[in-house]
């Protein structure tokens, strides 16, 4: 069964919620609407009681000869009115909208009929009092034909009234039944919010005033009619206009205000950045208040799909990056920036995808990828790039850090520790480095990304290679070491120096955990470093590279 997407009311703790069951919606609508029908008949009929009586006297109804048509003829038309008004009108329209209550899908057919009942209920309601008119005037003009002006004038001024109140209220009791409509897709509109109060005018103000004028009117015209009845008449419909106009505005502000609340909490609720499915409004009126709820739907589908796609984005590029780009419009080209780089190489990567089916791969690295993304961002850094089997991640760039050799140094011991603990199948070389680079956007117009260029990135890559002899313990550069704060740097120690690839002059390279010293080979081109000062303890030979020769 279709079932309302949305867990929200309908603007009135009468109707009940949207989830409710279908015997429910069957019986809160059918008890509502002969309520309603009921309600609006009975106002009617109080008012032309009262001004039949004692708000218009002359010419006098309470007549000895009248006592048949006032106990007999009007009672009982007023109850065959009633039944008919109530059983046929509400039976109708629940039979139109059955659809609504035994939770079917509607098609534009089902809602065509379903406008067509509550037009057809209210105006039911205008016939029923239109035929009084007719009937009660000939049965008092049988009596005494100058009484029929007042019975129809009196009759018609209420049938207005009862319409009018029908009308609003039925707009209200069938929201569940719009709700669906809209649900579904069909652009039915019902009364606009207009309408509405040019009928809460007509209930409040322009009945009344039209009767008072009739009644000065008729005072002029029968000159006998005296000052004191006049009055009476004035009086009478004055009070009548203050009650009835009361009741017709608290009427309009409730037919409005249950879309208008609905949408001011929708708004607070994105204000404090909530743009999740349950934020949308259930859409349950058919005027240009139902639009305004269905826009604001649209709103936050848009604010919903933009959320995605800045976290999309913030995922691909790093949420920083993203942020950045979001307050700016990126241009190319970049600023020098003084950051720390750690780099983070997978040992014997081919061995492992020679190995494992490329989907166990895909799952191993992405199990390493993780540790590396918490561990810098938990310091502060951004994780510029995967490349391949390799990990570069920036400290000070794009947000500026108050120590980011600090913060690179604690995310590469993170790093390690964390390896070992969740991905014991991998091992990985981890280089630290600190220095002056350009930081920016890289690329081409139509296609660039954010990454920084310099002697760190590099020096930090080729010290992930030397890290490589012992992949338990990430190393560092002397650089990176002097720059951070005194606590972090004594958890480092010289471990060696070493002609890093594509340099000539050895390169200080520090431990985060105490490694005997060892001698520093050969740079590659012949050209050759000393061996470090021997730290107390002494020193041993080099360990081999992963898979080499000792050097």
């Amino acid at each position: 069964m279709w079932r309302p997407s949305f867990n929200r009311d309908y603007g009135s703790i009468l109707l009940g919620s949207a989830e409710q069951s279908a015997r429910s919606v069957r019986l809160r609508v059918q008890t509502l609407l002969t309520f309603a029908v009921v309600l609006a008949n009975v106002i009617g009929i109080v008012i032309a009681l009262g001004l039949g009586a004692v708000g218009i006297p002359e010419p006098s109804l309470l007549r000895r000869d009248l006592i048949y048509v006032n106990f007999v003829g009007v009672p009982v038309y007023i109850a065959f009115a009633l039944v008919v008004g109530v059983w046929v009108g509400t039976a109708s329209t629940v039979k139109a909208v059955r659809w609504s209550i035994v939770d079917e899908i509607p098609t534009r057919d089902d809602a065509r009929r379903a406008s067509r009942a509550q037009r057809r209920l209210v105006w039911l309601q205008g016939l029923l009092w239109v035929g009084g008119a007719g009937v009660l005037a000939l049965l008092y003009g049988l009596v005494d034909p100058s009484l029929i002006p007042k019975v129809v004038l009196i009759v018609l001024m209420c049938a207005t009234v009862v319409v009018a109140i029908a009308g609003i209220y039925t707009e209200i009791l069938l929201r569940p039944v719009w709700a669906k409509i809209m649900q579904a897709g069909i652009g039915l509109k019902g009364s606009s919010v207009r309408s509405r109060a040019v009928n809460s005018w007509i209930i409040g103000t322009g009945i009344p005033l039209t009767g008072i004028t009739l009644v000065v009117l008729f005072s002029v015209l029968r000159p006998e009619t005296s000052k004191a009845n006049v009055l009476i008449a004035v009086t009478v419909l004055a009070v009548v206009a203050g009650c009835v106009g009361f009741g017709s505005i608290m009427l309009f502000v409730w037919s409005i205000t249950g879309p208008l609340r609905s949408v001011r909490a929708g708004m607070a609720t994105v204000r404090h950045g909530d743009v999740g499915q349950d934020v949308d409004l259930l859409v349950y009126d058919g005027s240009e208040l139902g639009e305004l709820q269905y826009g604001f739907n649209t709103m936050v589908g848009g604010l919903r799909e933009q959320e995605r796609l800045r976290d999309l984005f913030g995922r691909h590029v790093g949420r920083d990056v993203a942020a950045a780009a979001l307050r700016s419009d990126p241009e190319l080209g970049g600023s020098e920036r003084t950051v720390a780089v750690v780099f983070v190489d997978v040992i014997g990567s081919t061995t492992i995808a020679e190995k494992r089916s490329p989907t166990e791969v895909v799952a191993l690295l992405n199990r390493f990828f993780a540790v590396i993304v918490e561990a810098t961002e938990r310091n502060g850094g951004l994780v510029n790039k995967f490349e391949g089997d390799a990990v570069l991640a920036i400290f000070g760039a794009p947000v500026d850090l108050d120590d980011p050799a600090s913060s690179a140094l604690v995310a590469a011991r993170e790093i390690a520790d964390g390896l070992a603990t969740d991905v014991p199948e991998l091992s990985a070389g981890i280089g630290v480095s600190y220095g002056t680079v350009v930081a920016g956007n890289v690329g081409a117009v139509q296609r660039f990304e954010y990454t920084v260029i310099g002697d760190p990135v590099n020096e930090s890559a080729r010290l992930s290679e030397v890290a490589k002899d012992d992949p338990r313990h990430p190393v560092s550069s002397k650089r990176a070491i002097d720059a951070a704060a005194d606590d972090e740097a004594a958890r480092w120690t010289l471990w060696r120096e070493e002609v890093l690839r594509g340099r000539t002059e050895p390169t200080p390279v520090y431990a985060a955990s105490s490694l005997p010293p060892v001698e520093s080979p050969r740079s590659p081109g012949g050209g050759g470093g000393g061996p470090p000062p021997p730290r107390p303890g002494g020193g041993g030979p080099r360990p081999p590279r992963w898979g080499g020769a000792p050097g």
